[in-house]
Parts: C-alpha cells; sequence; structure tokens
C-alpha cells in the first residue's frame, strides 16, 4: 500500500486476533481520520509517535508507527519545519514524495502543506456536517498540518488548543490561501481563531519578507461591541505573543489619542468598533494602504445595529483586501452585505444557520410578567436549579440595574448588571469578576449577546424575551463553550406573541418541551394544526 501501510502487512508488527480473548479486534477497512477515532494502544502493540494510540498503520516516508492520517500530518510538517530555513516557515520545496503519498498530496494553501485528498475531505465534512459553496481547499485535522511558523503553533497549545474545532478545520486553511469568505458557524464553536490564526501567520510571513520602518496595518478586526472588541484583541495578542506582531484596540470609552498613538507607532492588527474607526479615519490621517484582510466578526449583529454604512465607509479606504466575515446566523442584509463586499466569496457552515446551539439544552417557561421576579428568585434559591455563574438577559439598561440589586437583597447573592452606559473601567472589573468566580451572577443587556467568550458560564436565564429569535439563539449560545453542555431558561408570556412561532421551530429543534399555554396560543394555532394535519395525511 503506497505511502500509507497498515502494521498488519509487516509480519513484525501483526496484532493478535481478537479470538485471543483479550486484544480489540479493529473492524473495517476505512483509515481512521483523526486520533480521536482511534483506540488506545495495547501493551503488545506499536505506539503512534505522535500521540501514543494504536499505530495501526506505517508512514512510507519515515517508517515510523502512526494512529491516523491526522498524526501522519502531524508528522511530516515536523519534518518540514525541522529543515525551513526561517522561523518555522515552509520550505522553498515540496517534500520528498509527498506528491506520491496515499492520502496526502501537496494542496494550493501552503506551499508543502500535505492535505486530505478529496474524497477524505469530503467524508470528513460530511461526519462534520461542514457544507461549503466555492472553490475551498481541504480541511486539515490538526493546527500543524497548515506550515504555520513554530512560534504561532507555540502559542495556539498554550493559549489551551489541543485540535482545531469543525470551523477551525475548514475556515483557516481556506482563510491562508487569501480569498474572501462567509463563515457561519454556532455560537461557542471557535470562530475567532478561526481568523486570528490565519492574520497572524499572514502578518507574520509579510514582515519577514518585506522588512521596512513604516509598519502600516496589515489588518482591522470589526466587532459590533466594545467587550467582543476587548476579547479579540486579548486573543490576539496571545497568539502573536514573541512574533513581529502588535495590535491596537481601537473602541470608545477610551482616550482616542492614544488608540492614534498605539496606531502610529506600527501595528500590525485594528480591533475595534466601526464607530470608532469611523470617528479616527474622519479627524486623523491612518494609512490604511497595506491592510490585506478585512474581518466582520458577528456581522448580522453589525447590521442589526445599524453599523452598515459605517463598515462601508471603513472598507472603501481600504485597497481591495480580504474579507472574511463571521456569523451565527444567516439573513437576507447579510447576503446582500457579503455580496457588496467581495465577489466569488467562499461560503463555509457548520451545522444549521440561525439554530441554537445542540449543547444548550432549552427550558422554556411560561410565566406571567408580575410572577418573573419570585421565579427567578425561586430558581436562584434552588440548590437543584442553581448553577453558578450565571448570566441572566434582561431588555433594558435600567432593567439591568434594578434585577441585579433585587436578587442581592432577595436572595442574598451577590449580582451585578452590566450595560452600555456604564465605563470601561467599570464593565472590565465587572467581567474579571464575573470570570474568576467573585460574583456568581450577572444581570446584563444585549451588550454580552455577541461573541464574547464567558468560558464558565454553563447556565443562562432569559428573562426578557428579546424582539428577535436570532438575538434569542446568540443569548443562550453562551451558555456553552466548543461543544460542553449548558443549560438555558427562558421566561415567556403573552407579551412576547411576536416571536411564538419562531420560538416553537426553535425550541422543537433543539428537543426542548414547548409549554401548553405557548401551544395553545392563538398565535402559534397555525404551526401545530399543520403540523398534525402533515401527520394524519401521513397514516392515510
Amino acid at each position: 500500500m503506497t505511502g500509507f501501510d497498515t502494521n498488519h502487512d509487516d509480519p513484525s508488527k501483526v496484532s493478535p486476533l481478537a479470538t485471543d480473548g483479550d486484544i480489540p479486534h479493529d473492524a473495517g477497512n476505512d483509515v481512521k481520520l483523526s486520533s480521536r477515532d482511534q483506540r488506545e494502544a495495547l501493551a503488545c502493540e506499536p505506539k503512534c509517535i505522535i500521540c501514543g494510540r494504536y499505530g495501526e498503520y506505517i508512514c512510507d516516508e519515515t517508517d515510523d508507527d502512526v494512529c491516523s492520517l491526522e498524526c501522519k500530518q502531524s508528522l511530516l510538517c515536523r519534518i518540514a519545519k525541522s529543515t525551513s530555513p526561517v522561523g518555522g516557515l515552509p520550505p522553498p520545496r515540496k517534500l520528498p514524495a509527498a506528491d506520491e503519498c496515499f492520502y496526502v498530496r501537496d494542496t494550493g494553501c501552503v506551499s508543502g502543506t500535505p492535505s486530505l485528498a478529496s474524497d477524505q475531505a469530503e467524508s470528513l465534512r460530511k461526519k462534520l456536517d461542514i457544507h461549503v459553496k466555492g472553490d475551498v481547499v481541504a480541511p486539515v485535522l490538526s493546527f500543524s498540518s497548515c506550515n504555520l511558523p513554530d512560534k504561532l503553533l507555540h502559542n495556539i497549545e498554550a493559549a489551551g488548543y489541543d485540535l482545531p474545532t469543525p470551523v477551525q478545520m475548514q475556515a483557516i486553511p481556506a482563510a491562508l490561501t487569501g480569498k474572501s469568505m462567509l463563515v457561519l458557524a454556532e455560537t461557542g464553536s471557535g470562530k475567532s481563531a478561526s481568523f486570528l490564526i490565519p492574520i497572524v501567520s499572514r502578518c507574520v510571513s509579510h514582515r519577514l519578507a518585506f522588512v521596512s520602518d513604516k509598519k502600516n496595518p496589515l489588518a482591522i478586526v470589526l466587532t459590533p461591541t466594545r467587550e467582543l472588541s476587548i476579547q479579540v484583541e486579548e486573543h490576539a495578542k496571545l497568539l502573536g505573543k514573541g512574533l513581529p506582531f502588535k495590535t491596537a484596540l481601537v473602541v470608545g470609552g477610551e482616550a482616542m489619542a492614544g488608540q492614534l498613538y498605539r496606531i502610529q507607532q506600527g501595528v500590525e492588527l485594528i480591533v475595534g468598533t466601526p464607530g470608532r474607526l469611523v470617528d479616527l479615519l474622519i479627524k486623523h490621517e491612518i494609512d490604511l494602504d497595506d491592510v490585506m484582510t478585512f474581518v466582520l466578526d458577528e456581522v448580522d449583529c453589525m447590521l442589526q445595529r445599524g453599523f452598515r454604512d459605517q463598515v462601508l465607509q471603513i472598507y472603501r479606504a481600504l485597497s481591495q483586501p480580504q474579507v472574511l466575515m463571521f456569523s451565527a446566523t444567516m439573513s437576507n442584509d447579510l447576503e446582500k452585505m457579503a455580496n457588496s463586499l467581495a465577489k466569488a466569496t467562499v461560503v463555509i457552515s457548520v451545522g444549521e444557520p440561525n439554530r441554537p446551539n445542540k449543547a444548550v439544552k432549552q427550558l422554556a417557561i411560561w410565566v406571567e410578567s408580575k410572577q418573573k421576579k419570585q421565579k427567578l428568585f425561586d430558581i436562584l434559591g434552588s440548590e437543584k436549579h442553581f448553577m453558578p455563574p450565571v448570566l441572566i438577559y434582561v431588555g433594558s439598561r435600567l432593567g439591568a440595574d434594578l434585577l441585579a440589586n433585587a436578587i442581592t437583597v432577595a436572595t442574598g447573592i451577590k449580582a451585578v448588571s452590566i450595560h452600555g452606559e456604564k465605563s470601561m473601567k467599570e464593565r472590565r472589573e465587572i467581567m474579571q469578576s464575573f470570570l474568576v468566580g467573585e460574583v456568581p451572577v450577572v444581570v446584563a443587556t444585549g451588550v454580552l449577546g455577541r461573541g464574547v467568550d464567558l468560558l464558565g458560564v454553563r447556565q443562562v436565564i432569559v428573562f426578557d424575551m428579546p424582539n428577535s429569535i436570532n438575538e434569542y439563539v446568540h443569548q443562550i449560545g453562551r451558555a456553552s463553550r466548543m461543544g460542553e453542555e449548558g443549560q438555558a431558561m427562558v421566561f415567556i408570556n403573552e407579551e412576547n406573541k411576536n416571536v411564538f412561532a419562531e420560538l416553537v421551530d426553535v425550541l422543537k429543534s433543539g428537543g426542548a418541551a414547548v409549554p401548553r399555554e405557548l401551544v395553545n396560543s392563538r398565535y402559534t394555532a397555525g404551526f401545530f394544526s399543520g403540523v398534525k394535519g402533515s401527520k394524519k395525511r401521513k397514516h392515510r
């Protein structure tokens, strides 16, 4: 078998058969794509040189035992980097005989990078529910498969990333090609790293290739909120640590002079909100001619908040950059925006857009407005139902302040509020206290509904149902991070009738029970009668 032999073909490495009683037999002849698909090695079996699992295969190029295609790619990339002339960048020529490898071939992503063959790529996409539209390179199974600088790979590992998530598997190699993309994936799926890793890699490569005293920004990331911008910039700093990669944060609530000075000193990446960056462009001269990558994170939220004209104004100040748009939901406005910013945009989606994260278990509670506070206090006072840290969403800034105070007084549980009227200093201190566990409950407006990475949160309570079902999907998505299970409770009553039909659809798609009052409501009568009617016709 050329390029990827099984150990069963080597007499010296034949494993005992399952009939021996204590040795599991691996059914099927499909090559394992990932080390996660491979079992642990027994004492008498060969072990993978990369991860230590069952070394079912032998890599022809090195004669080493490997457990899967993923680990073979990692092995070949490790060899490539060991011969690289500059800081982990890919060598100028292909790996010896790499183009002859069965299951592994060269890709157009980065010179010298091993990639999945087309049939293996399709199999992986189907397994992970990845859908692509346009000319897209194959997904990768490990971060080392994209010939990233060694220091960046070290930073990725130090940041806590083990293996890429499904959206990262496809979006990172696609972004490295320089093509414009629209990426749709559920909240908490790892979208930020999907654009930050390619940005750091491309910026570092550019700085090494074109040494100059003039260091204009090379990339811009726009987000709809200050909190999300702060988080993205901090994440970028972690990934770019020790590399020629500096960042500038451009948001309201901070002195504009300091932000301008930092940009003028030379940075690779600007992260900010549309309004503040437009202010800087109008009032001061900022050279954005070198920007290669323009990212719109949570772009659907930016459109909902009325940032469309500001985004277009910033885009017109750039020189035909790669445009990367990321969102958890899809809309007609988003599709129009994508068409106006870039041609031949590659579309990548993971799972179903506009659907809640499947790891979040939804619980809809019908409760009249006057009883909502008491119902909340009952939940927070229950050992069974209270799972701190808890994030509670309300519809107004005043409501956030009042509810946080009421929780503290009525239950004795420390609760604080966060919203747009608080200063950046206050908001940062509140977020820090919440994330380290000093404050078990935060009551927030939609300012924390988009993109913000709340790692410890596993319970979200939607006290005031938003007017947009997409906003609801984002809010409950805070209860899960990277597929970890979480719980979302939502209070509903007749005041939310404008979203009843969509809410029923979302609840049913997530396998959640629909309250009797919602089923019997005249605003959902058509929905349920249609379902029942279709079932009757099916049985005729």
